[in-house]
């Protein structure tokens, strides 16, 4: 009796069960129902965004890509040396391709019809020439590389290793060889007016930013192997 009396004169509190207002129960009974559908919801949006931001960069790459894909170097693009059994003489040391002889020859011979007596001035160049002429040159001029290149292809770069590029003068006015002021002979005049007709085309105009404008430097485009050579040139980025 002693012990139930000790035991009662403690203060044993009673358990109390307390409940949510019933208002914020049934807003978190609902957000339980549909967090998995939230979790869904913001789930694909990361996804998107994050998609986004990875593909971004790399639509700026293939932008880069494709406006840099020609390869170029100080503006000349890269042409490969065509084989020698490709070439042919059509004066003492000027060799030019073959699908070029007939119309280069045919255009030479309509000019002096009319008066006007063409000059072929060089040809064919192979890579190693080409090299002597930009290293060379450049430091006896003691140029930079991208001053040089203004007036002169690195070697790989120049047109005139596919064989399709020739320099032309007036043989009346032989002073203007590769000079710009060969754009004011009776040659050049009859060159932009006809050279078409030959499939001839100038190669560097006046609009040219990276590379000087050559009124003697002409280039065939009359045979596919031609076209396929200089289809990045007339390509229009």
């Amino acid at each position: 009796m002693e012990l139930n009396k000790d035991i009662n004169q403690f203060d044993i509190p009673l358990a109390k069960r307390t409940y949510l207002n019933n208002k914020y129960s049934t807003l978190l009974k609902k957000l339980l129902i549909f967090s998995p559908f939230l979790f869904l919801i913001f789930s694909i949006a990361a996804l998107r965004f994050i998609k986004i931001i990875k593909l971004e960069p790399l639509n700026n790459l293939k932008f880069q890509v494709e406006r840099n894909h020609d390869g170029r170097i100080l503006g000349h693009l890269p042409y490969n040396e065509t084989p020698k059994e490709k070439l042919v003489l059509i004066e003492p040391n000027i060799a030019v391709h073959i699908d070029m002889r007939d119309s280069l020859l045919e255009m030479r011979e309509e000019a002096k019809k009319d008066g006007i007596y063409l000059v072929f001035l060089s040809g064919y160049r192979s890579i190693n020439l080409q090299n002597d002429i930009f290293y060379s040159l450049k430091s006896i001029r003691n140029q930079e590389a991208a001053d040089r290149a203004r007036v002169s292809a690195p070697p790989g770069y120049s047109e005139h290793s596919t064989g399709f590029a020739i320099d032309i003068g007036d043989a009346s006015q032989r002073e203007t060889d590769f000079e710009i002021d060969f754009e004011n002979t009776n040659a050049f005049r009859w060159l932009i007016k006809n050279a078409a007709k030959f499939h001839f085309k100038l190669s560097f105009n006046k609009d040219n930013k990276y590379i000087d404008y050559e009124p003697w430097h002409w280039r065939y485009e009359g045979s596919i192997e031609a076209l396929k050579v200089f289809e990045s040139s007339n390509r229009k980025l």
